[in-house]
């Protein structure tokens, strides 16, 4: 089953050489065991689409500076999930991960 991370980092900023390597690693094993399957962070502001009564309204927030991380994780529960994402925070440092179950087709037969 795949779940879809979202961290946003206590202190935010560039990370160290130390803490990009040690942030690399961690992205090179989890793709090597099957369990990381994108990673990346989102920048700007949010835009919102919305269709009422068929009439499109487009809101834009505020440009912001802080970047959100995402990660898509294959794993085999959400306490699964849940034990990759305190894995990933010990690297990351402090800061808050959002996870949510991804629902895809249903698998082939």
């Amino acid at each position: 089953m795949q779940f879809l991370s979202f961290y946003t980092p206590a202190n935010p900023g560039m990370p160290s050489a130390d803490e990009q390597a040690r942030m690399g690693k961690l992205i090179e094993d989890m793709r090597k065991d099957g369990t990381l399957v994108a990673t990346g962070a989102m920048m700007g502001g949010v835009t919102t689409v919305r269709l009422a009564n068929g009439d499109f309204t487009v809101k834009t927030g505020e440009p912001t500076t802080n970047a959100v991380g995402f990660a898509i994780t294959e794993a085999r529960s959400m306490e699964h999930a849940i034990e990759l994402t305190k894995t990933f925070l010990k690297v990351a440092g402090d800061g808050e991960s959002t996870i949510r179950a991804l629902m895809g087709p249903p698998p082939q037969q």
